[in-house]
C-alpha cells in the first residue's frame, strides 16, 4: 500500500458491518411512496431513492433510509480492516454508499473516526457510487490524485466507482 498517495475504504461490509435490514428499510420506503399516493418504480431501494426526486419525495425517501443507516451504525460490527485505518503512512478517506451520518456515527462508534481523514457519504455530493463524483471528491479532500489513490471495497458497485474515477481497487478480504 506504499505505492498509493491515499487509501480509501466502503464504509458498510469494509471497515464495519451496518445492523440494517434492507428489507424493512425498502418496505418503509414503500410506504412513503404509497403515503404519497405515488406508485413505486419498483422494489429495489436503490432505484426507489434514484427515482424520490422526479415525484417530490427526495427529502422523506433519504430521512427514510438515513434512520435505519444511523441507528445500524450505532449498532455496527467492526471488521478487520478497522484496524489498518490508524496505521495508514497515508492520508485515508471512507466513500460510502451510507449516509455522511452513518458514517461519521460508525466511525465514533468503534474509535476509528481519528484515523479518517475525509468521509464522503451518499448525500455529501449530488451523485451517488457508481458514479466516480464520490470516490473523486473524497480524494480530492485528501488532497491526492486518483491515479495513485487506491479504493478499498466490497462490491461491484465499488470496483466499478474505481475504474470510472482512475484509481486502483482492491477487494477487501
Amino acid at each position: 500500500m506504499t505505492a498509493y498517495e491515499a487509501v480509501v475504504y466502503d464504509l458498510d461490509g469494509t471497515v464495519v458491518s451496518l445492523d440494517v435490514d434492507w428489507a424493512t428499510v425498502a418496505t418503509d420506503v414503500l410506504e412513503v411512496y404509497a403515503e404519497a399516493n405515488i406508485d413505486p418504480p419498483g422494489r429495489d431501494l436503490w432505484d426507489l431513492l434514484e427515482a424520490s426526486a422526479s415525484v417530490g419525495l427526495a427529502a422523506k425517501v433519504e430521512a427514510a433510509i438515513a434512520d435505519h443507516e444511523r441507528a445500524g451504525a450505532r449498532a455496527s460490527r467492526r471488521l478487520a480492516r478497522a484496524d489498518e485505518l490508524e496505521r495508514r503512512p497515508v492520508p485515508v478517506g471512507v466513500c460510502s454508499l451510507n449516509c455522511e451520518a452513518a458514517c461519521e456515527i460508525a466511525l465514533e462508534t468503534h474509535d476509528i473516526r481519528s484515523g479518517v481523514d475525509a468521509v464522503v457519504g451518499r448525500d455529501t455530493v449530488r451523485t451517488r457510487k457508481p458514479h466516480p463524483e464520490p470516490l473523486l471528491e473524497t480524494v480530492d479532500r485528501l488532497g491526492a490524485i486518483p491515479s495513485k489513490t487506491v479504493f478499498i471495497g466490497d462490491s461491484a458497485r465499488d470496483e466499478q466507482t474505481a475504474e470510472r474515477a482512475g484509481t486502483a481497487f482492491e477487494w477487501v478480504d
